[in-house]
C-alpha cells in the first residue's frame, strides 16, 4: 500500500459507503434509499435555491451545491446519513463575500475554504466539535438566525431591498422606516406559506410540508397577479443567456458545466481580478466558512449518531466535506456542509446509507432539467416565508430558553456573548470570543475546585501523634497556573512557626509549567524559612513534571516519599520541639 493510499485509509475515506456495503447492502436497502432521497432531494430543490438567493447569488448556484458537493461528500465522508449542500448557516458570511467581491469571490473563498478542510482532515483535528462549548454553538446559531430572519422582512413584505446598510442596527433601522410601503398581496403569500408549514406536520402526511407550501404559494401568487398585484418571482427577479443567445427567466435548464471559479463575475458584474491582494482579503472569510463548514457537519454527524446508534468517523467526514468544497464551486456550486434537518428528514424516510443523499443530489439534477420552467413561477414571498422556518428551527429556541433557565450564570453569559457578537458583528469574533470566555470561565472553577486541608488530626489518614511543630496538609485538584500560586500560598500561611509539612499529594493528577514554577518559589521560601518539606504520594504526571523539571531532593529541606505512610515514617526520629 503506497503513503498516499495509507494516508487515505488511515483518514477512513469514504469510510460511510464502505462500511455500509460492508454491513450487508440488498434490495430491500436500496428501495429505502431510493425513497428516503427522493424525499430529501424534494426537500433539496427550493431550500437550495432560497439559501442561494440569500447568500447573494443566483438560484441555480444553490442547486449546482446540491448536486455536485452533495453528491461527492455522501461519495467520500464519514456520515452514513449526513445531506450536504447549501445551508443557512453560511449565509451570514456568503452575503457580504457576495456583495464585496461577486460570484467569482464567492467561489473562490469556498475553494480556499475546501483546501482549509482538508488540511484539518490531514491533521487529525475531526474531534474539534469536542471542544466547543453548547453554549458557545447555541448562542453563535441562535444569533445566525434572527440575521437570517431579518435578511427576510423585504420579501415577505414586498419591501425594497435595495441599499439597506450592512451592519444589522442600521438594516433594522432602514427596513423600520420603510415598513409603510410594505405589499398586502407579498404578505398574504408569504402568510399562507408560512401557516401551511406550520400546519402540514399535523395532518401526518408522510409528504415533506415544504412541497404543498410552495405549490400553494405560487398557485395564489398567480392568481393575485392576474387580479392585478405585482408579486416577485423567481423569474421576474432573475434572467439568463445561453451560450446559443437564448434569453430565459428563471434558472437555466442545463447540467453544470465546468468553468475556473475566477473567470466568474466580480462585485457590480465587473471582471474578477485574481492575485495575492485579492486572497489575502478572502483569507478571513475562507477560514470562516472553513470552521463553522467543520463545526456544523461533525455537529450534524453527532446529532445523527445520537439518532441512530453508528458512529461517524470524525476525520473522514471533514475530508469528504472539503473535497466536496473543492470541487463544486468549478461547476459553479457555492459553499456546502452538512445540513441537520435534512439529514434528520433522511434518516427518518428510511435511509439505509450514503446512496440516499448520492439519490437526493441527483433528484435536485433532474428537477434542475425537467422543472426549471415551472420553479420560475415560485414568488419570493414564499422562499422567504421558507427560509424563516429554516431560521425558527436552527435556532434552537427551545434549547436556549432551557439554557438561559437552568445552566450556570457563566453559560448563561457566554450564550448571551456569542449570539449579540454574531448578530452585532461578525461570526468568528463570537466564536473565538466565546470560547475564550467559556476556557477562562472553566478554568476558573477548576482552579476553585482545588484545595487545602490540613489533615494533621484525621486519624484516618494520621493514625499517630505528629512531633511538635510539624502537620500534614493534603492538596486537592490539580495544580496547573490559574491555581498553583493561591494554593501554595495558603498552604505556606497553614506553616507559619512550623518546623516541617507532609504535603500529601495523592490527589493531584496534573502540574503544569505554572505549577512547576509555584513549587519552586515555595520550595525557595520554605528553606529560608527554615521548614522542612516533605512531598509524599506524588501521581505520575506530576512526578514526571518535577523529573523533567531537574527538582531533586535536598538534605534537610526537600524530600519525597512514595506514600504518606513512608513520610509519616521519616517522622519517628524527629524530636519533639515542645
Amino acid at each position: 500500500m503506497s503513503s498516499s493510499r495509507a494516508r487515505l485509509h488511515s483518514l477512513s475515506f469514504a469510510s460511510a459507503l464502505r462500511e455500509s456495503w460492508v454491513a450487508g447492502y440488498g434490495k430491500r436497502d436500496l428501495g429505502s434509499d431510493l425513497i428516503a432521497g427522493i424525499t430529501v432531494g424534494i426537500i433539496a430543490i427550493p431550500l437550495s435555491m432560497a439559501l442561494a438567493i440569500a447568500s447573494g447569488v443566483r438560484p441555480e448556484n444553490g442547486l449546482y451545491t446540491a448536486i455536485i458537493a452533495g453528491f461527492l461528500i455522501a461519495l467520500t465522508g464519514g456520515s452514513r446519513y449526513s445531506v450536504s449542500g447549501p445551508t443557512a448557516a453560511f449565509v451570514v458570511i456568503l452575503y457580504p463575500v457576495s456583495q464585496s467581491f461577486g460570484l467569482a469571490g464567492l467561489l473562490v473563498a469556498s475553494v480556499m475554504a475546501g483546501l482549509i478542510l482538508v488540511g484539518l482532515a490531514l491533521a487529525r483535528l475531526g474531534r474539534l466539535i469536542e471542544y466547543i462549548p453548547e453554549s458557545v454553538t447555541l448562542g453563535f446559531t441562535a444569533g445566525i438566525a434572527i440575521v437570517i430572519a431579518t435578511l427576510q422582512v423585504p420579501d415577505l413584505l414586498g419591501l425594497s431591498s435595495e441599499g439597506l446598510p450592512s451592519h444589522y442596527t442600521d438594516k433594522v433601522i432602514a427596513l423600520a422606516q420603510r415598513l409603510a410601503d410594505w405589499q398586502v398581496a407579498d404578505a398574504v403569500v408569504a402568510g399562507c406559506t408560512l401557516a401551511t408549514l406550520i400546519l402540514w406536520p399535523r395532518l401526518r402526511i408522510p409528504v415533506p410540508g415544504h412541497l404543498p407550501a410552495l405549490i400553494l404559494g405560487t398557485l395564489l401568487a398567480l392568481w393575485l397577479n392576474q387580479q392585478g398585484a405585482d408579486i416577485d418571482t423567481i423569474g421576474s427577479r432573475f434572467s439568463f443567456e445561453l451560450s446559443d443567445g437564448t434569453l430565459g427567466q428563471g434558472i437555466p435548464p442545463i447540467l453544470p458545466s465546468f468553468e475556473w471559479p475566477w473567470l466568474h463575475a466580480g462585485a457590480g458584474g465587473e471582471p474578477f481580478e485574481l492575485s495575492w491582494n485579492t486572497l489575502r482579503e478572502l483569507l478571513p472569510a475562507a477560514f470562516s466558512i472553513a470552521m463553522l463548514g467543520a463545526i456544523e457537519s461533525l455537529l450534524c454527524a453527532v446529532v445523527l449518531d445520537g439518532m441512530t446508534g453508528y458512529r461517524h468517523h470524525a476525520n473522514g467526514e471533514l475530508l469528504g466535506q472539503g473535497i466536496g468544497n473543492l470541487v463544486a464551486p468549478f461547476f459553479g456550486g457555492i459553499t456546502a456542509t452538512a445540513a441537520i434537518a435534512r439529514s434528520a428528514a433522511n434518516y427518518r424516510a428510511g435511509a439505509r446509507s450514503p446512496l440516499a443523499s448520492i439519490i437526493h443530489a441527483l433528484v435536485v439534477l433532474a428537477g434542475l432539467l425537467l422543472l426549471a420552467p415551472i420553479l420560475a413561477y415560485l414568488p419570493m414571498a414564499s422562499m422567504a416565508a421558507l427560509l424563516l422556518i429554516v431560521a425558527w428551527n436552527m435556532s434552537e429556541a427551545p434549547k436556549v430558553v432551557e439554557l438561559l433557565r437552568k445552566a450556570p450564570l457563566g453559560d448563561v453569559l457566554v450564550l448571551l456573548c456569542c449570539l449579540s457578537l454574531t448578530v452585532l458583528f461578525d461570526m468568528v469574533i463570537a466564536i473565538s470570543t466565546g470560547i475564550v470566555l467559556a476556557s477562562l470561565m472553566f478554568m476558573r472553577d477548576i482552579a476553585g475546585m482545588t484545595r487545602v486541608n490540613d489533615i494533621s488530626t484525621q486519624r484516618k489518614h494520621v493514625p499517630a501523634e505528629l512531633p511538635t511543630g510539624w502537620s500534614v496538609i493534603k492538596v486537592t485538584g490539580p495544580l496547573f497556573f490559574a491555581a498553583a500560586d493561591r494554593v501554595f500560598e495558603e498552604v505556606l500561611a497553614m506553616a507559619e512557626e512550623q518546623q516541617g509539612i507532609v504535603l500529601y499529594m495523592d490527589a493531584v493528577p496534573l502540574l503544569d509549567a505554572g505549577g512547576l514554577s509555584a513549587f519552586a518559589r515555595f520550595q525557595k521560601q520554605c528553606a529560608g524559612r527554615g521548614i522542612q518539606l516533605i512531598v509524599a504520594d506524588l501521581q505520575f504526571q506530576p512526578l514526571r513534571a518535577l523529573a523533567r523539571a531537574g527538582v531533586k531532593p535536598l538534605p534537610g529541606a526537600l524530600s519525597f516519599t512514595p506514600t504518606l505512610t513512608a513520610a509519616l515514617e521519616e517522622l519517628v526520629g524527629v524530636p519533639d520541639q515542645a
